[in-house]
């Protein structure tokens, strides 16, 4: 490339090329040596990199800044065979700048002046070699940058690799002398070429004795590709995705090129103002021409090479191509250098048996080029190669094996090998890799082909999705179900995906949707369906009637349940008998925990025989769901969560989750409770779990409730009310664990029976999905109350109450006022004792406990109930909760026993009404009267009288200015709430 003329401003820029970008510092460093350069201060430029870094598009800039400048400018490029050409090249140009001054001295034969190029100009003749030459030569170029003046000189040389020694060596003495004269010599050098070792030795020499500047060109940051690549599209950098980003950094590794191509395509794809979709890049022509314009010198065997590398994608494995090619090692060996010395390859900087295609589309661009023949030739040796030298396809090569199989137009070998090693990936808890694996099995299972391949994987890939929650690629799986009946899928084959539709609708908590998948499926199942057709819609209709048992019209969730269990067995469905007994299990877990494990047990030991991952994982935490309520002890539970956790499970982890926060709530662990639920119901919310979120929320709850905290606990229960459609079941839990327990802790046990007998009525509409009080706070208070209904007489324990200790607590003191009540006061005291060392981990529960059965104790002469009272006065009293510290000291005073004063409790006051002059014992009125209960009431609460507490009611008024109890609780609601 000749510049033989100097224009300026506008023009002088390269045209067509666009913005060079990501390159500011390095034109800065040209600018500044080109002002040196006409300042008189020479000096040399060395521009380093790989080929696409953006060499050429460099110095084209640096040309073009020159010549703005008004300066000189020649250029040479190495390529041909004749010595000197480069160099006798820019000496052409140089000469055409302008008169030459004449040398001091006698008259001397130029010593590169002669002979013609045909049709042009007097071409410099090329010296003859010999030590001289170079040297002479050299020396000619310097006198013309003399002649040429003061205003200055750029001369550019590319690809000084690729240079004959001499004209190596002329390059040094120009470097060496080229500080006397007001010119830049910018060079450009390689990696590899014919004299790639010596220029860089020559680079470092020069660099070490200072005579040049070496700017070494690196590949574009993410920041400069996002750049470049909006101003090759036409865009605002900030309009362009992360996934469009991601995709064009990988496939460039940020060379500049491969940037500015792939944007040139995606810009006549593009409408004007438009921003290009990920999946819209592509390979562009002049990419893949630029790749085996490097590959050429490889010959034949370095294409076999490419080729049979390109098919494992960017990064391939050594051995196998080698084995694949079939070659002896030294020659393998020698073709492997020469595609490094091209920089196509790069050996891996962690594994030397493996290397990588320098950038992403590298791969692409050679498969690109292969005929169909070809490839497939390539893909069956590297198949053959594979299977001889990893036996068993262990952990990836499954997958690859799939590729190759693919390459090979082995249709049903990739698509079974794409199943088989999204199986394997989902157990080892990749499961966004599993879909990854079976999206790629339906590309070659298109349309056309066995429609039995394409209803199978889309079977595996709907298991996947619920299990994983991964429902971003849904819509685009149910219209692929849909159209299966367009390409000749059976009805009772479709009626089995339908029936996984359902299921998914269901976890998602879509009522409607999940019937309209259901009432599909049957439609299409027919009147005699096989086993084997059955077995999922009835495994569906399980699913769906747990959670919403009202909508189902044709039987309850346990007899689909055991319907599907048993087609499943006879059609040799594991997988559906598994999710069948998953269900049954978790139809039992809270009032029959041991049939629970049962069932539990046998998904584990089916799913382990037919290698299933997820059934085996949820089997296994509901194990531990079960175990840990049993003995009280999460640890194994915890553990389940990050196995839920790795393997990527979403569902299962978060309602491990809430089971942990309710432990945390039980334990008093409130802190630990409030984060656990505050991650989990994010993860849950973006998920779009809407049954997660609604027990998370209930958890929230719950904790209010425990801390006595109703406002927070009513304000939390509101915001779950979207939720219940969702799950419905949560209704009965939210009147329970939470309402009903707060009642407790509040002293109004009217109030909380009112919750509980809600609580059993929404049980009976519609199962609530663990234990909301059945065997632990409702035997409890009716057995203190003398209520009727369940556990009215000590006959035995109360149904199901040894599968939660958390309920054995309560279980068992209900069960000890009863035997009291009948006169048997020493097993009355021995079933309490047992009740206490199950309440061990339970504080609330314990002295919620003690205080419910102090009186009955008292007054049937079992246990020791002054004692009780006394450790749960001290309990409540400091946890703040006064209805109920109170009331244990107004027993102990009914008992005559000594009762202790409290006079603590001011900073529970808070500042504001602090400063009015509140009492602790104002205060506790203040917060009944926000709530704008009478005074009889409070009286009954607080356990004092109602002329006590008109008395305060009256001095509260006083002290706040406030006229009457209606004006007094409107403005002070939000103080006594909050404390």
């Amino acid at each position: 490339m000749l510049h033989a003329c100097t224009p300026t401003g506008a023009e002088a820029r390269p045209s067509g090329r666009g913005r060079l970008i990501g390159r500011e510092t390095e034109l800065a460093r040209i600018e500044a040596a080109l002002n040196a350069a006409r300042s008189g201060r020479g000096g040399a430029l060395l521009v380093t990199g790989e080929a696409g870094v953006g060499r050429t598009r460099l110095t084209e800039e640096a040309v073009a800044m020159a010549r703005s400048a008004g300066m000189a400018t020649a250029r040479g490029r190495v390529g041909v065979a004749a010595a000197y050409r480069p160099l006798a090249e820019a000496l052409l140009v140089l000469d055409r700048h302008g008169p030459r001054r004449p040398p001091e001295g006698p008259p001397q034969e130029d010593p590169v002046r002669h002979g013609s190029t045909p049709g042009g100009p007097a071409l410099p003749r090329l010296p003859a070699r010999g030590a001289v030459a170079p040297l002479a030569t050299a020396e000619a170029i310097l006198q013309r940058l003399a002649a040429l003046g003061p205003r200055g000189t750029l001369l550019v040389l590319d690809d000084i690799h690729e240079a004959d020694p001499g004209t190596l060596t002329a390059v040094e003495y120009l470097l060496d002398h080229l500080g006397r004269r007001p010119a830049l010599l910018l060079l450009t050098l390689g990696p590899g070429g014919a004299s790639g070792p010596a220029a860089a030795h020559l680079a470092d020499r020069a660099r070490r004795r200072g005579t040049a500047t070496v700017l070494g060109l690196r590949p574009l940051g993410r920041s400069a590709v996002r750049r470049l690549l909006a101003d090759g599209i036409g865009a605002d950098p900030t309009a362009l995705g992360r996934e469009l980003v991601d995709r064009v950094m990988l496939g460039s590794a940020g060379l500049p090129f491969v940037v500015r191509e792939v944007a040139h395509d995606l810009a006549a794809l593009t409408a004007p103002g438009g921003v290009p979709e990920a999946d819209a890049v592509r390979v562009p022509g002049t990419v893949t021409g630029r790749v085996w314009r490097l590959a050429g010198p490889l010959g034949p065997l370095g294409a076999e090479f490419l080729g049979t590398a390109a098919l494992f994608g960017r990064r391939f494995p050594v051995p196998l191509v080698r084995e694949a090619l079939g070659r002896a090692d030294d020659v393998f060996s020698g073709v492997l250098r020469a595609a490094v010395d091209t920089c196509l390859i790069v050996p891996d900087a962690t594994d030397p048996e493996w290397c990588s295609f320098r950038f992403g589309l590298a791969p692409d661009a050679v498969l690109d080029a292969l005929g169909p023949y070809e490839r497939a030739a390539h893909a069956q040796r590297a198949g053959a190669a594979l299977a001889a030298l990893h036996p068993g396809l262990p952990g990836e090569w499954q997958a690859r094996a799939a590729t190759l199989h693919a390459h090979a137009g082995q249709v049903r070998e990739a698509v079974a090998a794409y199943r088989a090693a999204a199986l394997r990936a989902v157990s080892e808890g990749a499961v966004d890799r599993a879909l990854d694996l079976l999206s790629l099995a339906r590309r070659p299972a298109a349309p056309g082909t066995d429609p039995e391949l394409r209803a199978g994987i889309l079977e595996q890939q709907l298991a996947t999705v619920a299990g994983a929650a991964r429902f971003d690629g849904l819509p685009s799986l149910t219209a692929d179900v849909d159209g299966l009946g367009h390409h000749g899928v059976p009805g009772p084959r479709r009626a089995g995906l339908h029936g996984r539709l359902a299921g998914i609708a269901a976890l998602r908590g879509r009522p409607e949707e999940a019937l309209g998948h259901l009432d599909v499926a049957r439609w299409l199942l027919g009147a005699s369906p096989s086993a084997a057709h059955a077995a999922p819609v009835e495994l569906a209709a399980a699913q769906v009637a747990r959670g919403w048992p009202a909508l189902e019209r044709l039987g309850g969730a346990e007899e689909f349940a055991r319907r599907a269990a048993d087609a499943g067995r006879r059609a040799g469905l594991p997988d559906v008998t598994c999710d069948a007994l998953l269900v049954l299990g978790e139809l039992a877990r809270c009032d029959d925990p041991s049939t629970a494990a049962r069932h539990f047990e046998e998904v584990r030991r089916l799913a382990g025989v037919h290698r299933l991952p997820l059934p085996r994982l949820t089997a296994e935490v509901q194990l531990a769901r079960i175990t840990a309520a049993r003995d009280g002890r999460p640890a194994r539970l915890e553990q389940a969560r990050r196995e839920a956790l790795r393997t990527g499970v979403a569902p299962l982890a978060h309602e491990v989750s809430f089971d942990l926060a309710l432990d945390h709530v039980r334990r008093d662990a409130f802190t630990a409770a409030e984060a656990r639920i505050d991650e989990d119901l994010a993860g849950a919310a973006r998920l779009g779990l809407g049954r997660d979120v609604a027990l998370l929320r209930l958890a929230e709850a719950v904790c209010h409730a425990h801390q006595g905290r109703r406002t927070a606990m009513e304000d939390t229960l509101d915001r779950l009310e979207p939720f219940l459609v969702a799950a419905p079941g949560v209704r009965a839990m939210a009147d329970g664990l939470a309402r009903g327990f707060c009642a407790l802790l509040e002293e109004r046990p009217e109030a909380a029976g009112n919750a509980f007998r809600r609580a059993l009525a929404h049980d009976a509409a519609a199962p609530a999905p663990g234990d909301f009080g059945r065997y632990g706070p409702i035997p409890i208070l009716r057995a203190v109350t003398g209520r009727p209904g369940g556990g009215r007489t000590a006959g035995g324990p109360v149904p199901g109450a040894a599968g939660s200790r958390w309920d054995a607590v309560f279980a068992g003191l209900a069960r000890a006022v009863l035997l009291g009540r009948e006169a048997r006061p020493a097993e009355a005291t021995s079933a309490a004792a047992a009740a206490l060392v199950a309440s061990e981990p339970y504080p609330a529960a314990r002295h919620l406990g003690l205080r419910l059965v102090a009186r009955a104790a008292y007054e049937d002469g079992w246990g020791a109930p002054e004692r009780w009272l006394c450790e749960a006065e001290e309990y409540f009293h400091g946890r703040g909760l006064t209805a109920v510290s109170g009331a244990c000291r107004a027993l102990l005073r009914g008992m005559g026993a000594p009762v202790r004063q409290r006079r603590t409790g001011t900073e529970r006051v808070p500042p504001e009404l602090r400063r009015q002059g509140i009492t602790v014992r104002e205060f506790e009125v203040a917060r009944l009267l926000a709530e704008r209960i009478g005074n009889k009431d409070i009286a009954g609460r607080l356990h004092i009288s109602p002329r006590t507490v008109e008395k305060h009611v009256t001095s509260l008024l006083q002290k706040t200015g406030h006229p009457n109890r209606s004006a007094f609780a409107s403005a002070t609601r939000d103080l006594t709430a909050g404390a």
